[in-house]
């Protein structure tokens, strides 16, 4: 295909995706809440014009990777700001034939140098600008995935974002479109089967002339990154963490994000009848708290990149932790302690504490197949970034989301990937899926997919419900964005309880039982969410705070 033919099939592209509708239905709250349902293909996710990539893919035949993979990269540009091409991107995946989930590693690390590591315990982690950038590892774990398994080529995937960055004239949109073609022209001169032109096209970027040209930006930028980094970058495929609860098994990426924090909390809840407690009443909120203390408090003493340190994970997550644990809570009195515990000794306290949010960029992904295949991802990349001109590329931040504590498991360390906030969720019932979430918000992000999934399995309610409805958030944690030496810097307001919608009663009840209390007008974090119906086939997307959903076969 020439530069002529090619511009043709994007402008007719460009109409398909017009003429591509979004199914949905709003709700006229505070906030602006979207839903949809069908049986041959879902999507949530962020703007319109990243659903309708997604959608057009599967229209075409696509299964849930080639789906996610459009929405990702067409994410880089709607909803810049929130995540960028040189972003990151925790990718969950669930394979209907084999009936298993597999996580790609979407996270780059930091500069192999020593004397940039030596740098910044001198000088601190900047949290914005292209020192504070690990490697951009977004596009590697996408057409990895693609790769790996999708069905179609980076062509086809690529093809909705080419026409957005067409249809636009800022020049970053231009040197990225051109960047991106690049990619595709390797891919269709490179021999051999989808898979080896895909990774040909990858190669490209980190090890060829993309990677020279962003080797010379990095020198002329100040940048501690080099080619090297770039060459030395893999996006690894590993397996995912579980427990049951209730008949349920729910799955979430490693210690190199905060996902395995709900999976704590949930071994806690599961010692207390949190239906009978009834939804949103005083008890459930301080139950669901309490536990989110002791389980965020461990996050914060023992997580970190479990290639550089040795996470307790097996116990932190056993049913004997939780056991020792739970009595902790005191269903009259608000815990104003941080209290980890010692999963090694098996004793319900540890020592002292380790010791908060304030993430300003994370979207999110949820695509389910014809098949029943499933991808749960959260792309995200903090401003203000480091932008490569020439090329259109722009670097994440979350080299912040590491400290400069020596000696603490999250650490900074030459190659050592942050523990990131960032932490898809994929549920199943007897192997089949049953829900997938994706929550953009720092680290109210697993408080909330806790919530959410407590309000389909416990009170029984349809996503479009969940999510429109009252929430907390505990601020008794460490900032996952302050990479201070100090712990006490770290620290965030303890006991203070951030509560959407709600009565006074409840408020009063809370405030007798030491929580301090604070009413917030706006919903907690931006979520999106798909639950299937396992008898029907029907999947049922909702989401809120800017992010769309769209139906392939939408039900009548």
């Amino acid at each position: 295909m020439n530069l002529t033919e090619m511009k043709k099939y994007l402008m007719s592209l460009s109409l398909i995706l017009g003429l591509l509708v979004i199914r949905t239905s709003t709700s006229k709250s505070q906030e602006l809440t979207s839903d949809a349902s069908g049986t041959g293909g879902i999507i949530a996710a962020g703007p319109s014009s990243s659903v309708k990539a997604g959608l057009y893919i599967l229209k075409q035949g696509g299964n849930a990777v080639d789906a996610a993979a459009a929405v990702i990269f067409n994410l880089a540009v709607s909803d810049y700001g929130l995540f960028c091409i040189g972003g990151e991107v925790p990718f969950m995946f669930y394979e209907a034939g084999i009936k298993k989930v597999i996580v790609f590693k979407g996270m780059g690390g930091a500069p192999l140098d020593p004397k940039a590591i030596e740098w910044y315990y001198e000088n601190g982690i900047p949290k914005n600008g292209i020192r504070s950038a690990t490697v951009p590892s977004a596009v590697s774990t996408v057409m990895t995935a693609l790769e790996t398994k999708g069905t179609m080529s980076f062509e086809m995937i690529i093809s909705p974002t080419l026409a957005l960055l067409d249809s636009n004239k800022k020049e970053w949109h231009r040197n990225l479109a051109i960047t991106l073609r690049k990619l595709v022209e390797t891919e269709k001169i490179t021999p051999g089967s989808r898979e080896d032109k895909i990774r040909a096209a990858r190669d490209r970027f980190y090890k060829g002339d993309i990677a020279d040209e962003l080797n010379n930006y990095y020198i002329s930028s100040g940048a501690f990154l080099r080619k090297r980094d770039l060459e030395a970058h893999k996006t690894v495929i590993e397996e995912p963490v579980s427990v049951s609860y209730k008949g349920l098994t729910v799955y979430k990426c490693n210690t190199w994000t905060q996902g395995p924090v709900l999976l704590q909390s949930l071994k806690l809840l599961e010692n207390f009848d949190i239906k009978q407690m009834g939804f949103f009443k005083a008890d459930y909120i301080h139950v669901t708290t309490e536990a989110m203390k002791l389980a965020y408090a461990d996050r914060d003493k023992y997580y970190g990149d479990p290639a550089y340190v040795t996470v307790p994970l097996k116990q932190l997550i056993s049913d004997h932790y939780a056991a020792i644990r739970y009595p902790l809570i005191d269903m009259k009195n608000a815990s104003h302690d941080i209290r980890p515990g010692d999963p090694v000794k098996m004793k319900p306290l540890g020592g002292k504490g380790e010791y908060r949010p304030g993430e300003k960029g994370t979207t999110t992904c949820v695509v389910i197949d014809k098949w029943g295949n499933v991808v749960a991802a959260t792309p995200s990349a903090n401003p203000e970034y480091g932008i490569c001109e020439s090329l259109g590329i722009a670097h994440n931040t979350r080299l912040s989301s590491l400290n400069t504590e020596k000696g603490h498991p999250n650490s900074i360390a030459p190659g050592k990937r942050p523990r990131i906030t960032l932490t898809p969720t994929i549920v199943l019932k007897d192997k089949k899926p049953f829900l997938a979430m994706s929550v953009a918000g720092g680290d109210m992000q697993d408080q909330v997919s806790l919530q959410l999934f407590l309000d389909i399995v416990e009170f029984g309610m349809m996503p479009k419900e969940a999510i429109a409805s009252s929430r907390i958030y505990t601020n008794h944690i460490e900032d996952s964005f302050n990479p201070s030496p100090d712990a006490a810097v770290r620290s965030g307001k303890t006991a203070v309880l951030d509560i959407y919608k709600t009565d006074l009663s409840v408020v009063d009840d809370l405030t007798g039982r030491g929580h301090i209390v604070n009413i917030v007008k706006v919903p907690i974090a931006h979520p999106v969410m798909i639950s299937i119906d396992q008898m029907t086939g029907i999947s049922y997307a909702a989401t809120q705070r800017g992010k769309r959903c769209g139906v392939v076969s939408p039900v009548k």
